[in-house]
């Protein structure tokens, strides 16, 4: 039984007067590819924030490799974020930066690594990533929205992290490119042994991609398990989520 390398307990957050979670709780397996769903303003992303300690919580628990981050010191925090990394909605490339500066952004920063090292690595995550050698040059300017999240991709995977969190990573790609890209995190995962967290409405990443995932919904968990579970499942919030007949 693989172990647990995310737990959130009775989570409950607020917006001023305004309730997003209240009590929510889960646990991410290590080497799980889980989803987080949930309509427009569900609290996907205010979720996600949360456990990367981007955005804090009023109440509840939240431990990421057997830590509670609400509990961690400062240098313990700095420590445990070079575990993970992130790859936002819209990948958040630096314009100024060439493809393979971006890519070498965090080994430049979090290391004391030669620079022809750092470019070996860079230019090795790139082309795990799918991303042609021709681009390696080329600024954010000149990148199709799909050769972006590959170099955004490249960029999360430099440090080799356990855990890879995705917001809505097939947002603004088109079917093809979109499937073509969850083929790409589906392999990822199996080879670098990674666990992912994906915030994600796209159909074709709930069928083919997750392992599990939950549903929020008004405020608290609807669902949490396996496709196979969801489609058992009468509630119309649930079915209509996943165009379920």
């Amino acid at each position: 039984m693989s172990k647990t390398i995310i737990k959130i307990e009775n989570i409950v957050t607020k917006f001023g007067k305004k309730t997003i979670h209240d009590k929510i709780s889960l646990e991410i397996k290590e080497g799980e590819i889980y989803g987080i769903l949930g309509g427009s303003g569900s609290g996907k992303t205010t979720l996600l924030r949360e456990i990367i300690m981007l955005q804090k919580f009023k109440s509840g628990k939240i431990e990421v490799l057997g830590e509670d981050i609400k509990k961690a010191s400062n240098d313990r925090i700095v420590e445990l974020r070079k575990n993970w990394s992130v790859l936002f909605q819209f990948g958040a490339l630096y314009s100024s930066l060439n493809v393979l500066e971006n890519v070498s952004i965090p080994l430049v920063e979090y290391t004391n690594l030669p620079k022809e090292l750092i470019e070996d690595i860079a230019l090795s995550k790139l082309k795990m990533s799918g991303l042609k050698k021709e681009a390696t040059y080329l600024f954010p300017s000149e990148l199709s929205g799909g050769m972006k999240k590959r170099v955004a991709l490249a960029r999360a995977l430099a440090m080799d992290p356990k855990i890879l969190f995705l917001d809505e990573p097939t947002s603004g790609l088109d079917p093809v490119g979109a499937e073509n890209f969850d083929r790409l995190i589906k392999e990822l995962a199996a080879l670098l042994k990674l666990t992912v967290v994906i915030v994600t409405h796209d159909l074709h990443t709930i069928e083919h991609v997750l392992d599990r995932f939950c549903i929020l919904f008004d405020k608290k968990i609807l669902f949490n398990g396996t496709l196979k579970e969801a489609k058992k499942e009468k509630h119309y919030a649930i079915r209509e989520f996943l165009k379920l007949n």
